[in-house]
């Protein structure tokens, strides 16, 4: 079935993946990202590999201007079937010298830009719809030397959890893919192994619905 994709974070990794994954499937791809060289060569991967792509470079951090990218998209698509959302910040600072506002950044990104895309894309969402997130063994065994990045993964696990129940009775469901290994080019933690995780858990079925869904490679 062909779908009407948002991907929110998108980049060369596993976002990227999951974007040229889509498009092969004939899929319209809206692509959010915060560099403009890296939509423009998405854009021309989404083309060539047989799908349509609407670009908008965005600060995901600025709540205003994403929802504003993620209506300009959404009206020229017409529908979303599909909102997959993938950020989050990498800072290699360990408790002791991470500051409180620095967290805070970390999590507006990774947890709180996902309030942004999702409330301006429900109107576009009807029954059937998904809403994915790429999440990370960082959840539940986080690396000190970069304490934000497993909040911000703990953090945005939770959120889809309350984001599957609140949208479920409207036929929508949201699942988290757990990514328990480290991303690497080849093997089963390739961007394009793990694309292919996400990409199924769409597809269970709603009586066996899980909201987190682990990879293991």
């Amino acid at each position: 079935m062909t779908r009407n994709v948002l991907i929110a974070g998108a980049g060369p990794g596993v976002s990227g993946s999951l974007a040229r994954l889509y498009a092969a499937e004939g899929a319209a791809v809206g692509l959010l990202g915060a560099d403009q060289e890296v939509l423009h060569a998405l854009v021309a991967d989404v083309e060539a590999t047989g799908g349509s792509a609407e670009p908008a470079v965005v600060d995901l951090t600025d709540d205003t201007a994403t929802r504003g990218a993620v209506t300009k998209i959404a009206q020229k698509l017409g529908h979303l079937d599909v909102v997959h959302f993938n950020p989050s910040a990498y800072r290699e600072k360990d408790p002791l010298t991470l500051s409180p506002d620095e967290l805070l950044d970390d999590v507006r990104l990774g947890v709180g830009a996902l309030l942004s895309v999702l409330q301006a894309a429900r109107p576009f969402l009807g029954r059937g719809g998904r809403v994915t997130v790429t999440g990370s063994m960082a959840a539940d065994k986080p690396w000190f030397g970069a304490a934000s990045l497993g909040v911000q993964k703990a953090g945005v696990q939770n959120l889809v959890h309350s984001v599957d129940a609140a949208l479920k009775d409207d036929g929508i469901r949201a699942v988290s893919v757990t990514v328990r290994g480290l991303l690497s080019k080849e093997g089963p933690f390739a961007p394009d192994n793990v694309a292919k995780a996400l990409r199924a858990a769409i597809d269970r079925d709603e009586d066996d619905w899980r909201t987190e869904v682990p990879y293991d490679g």
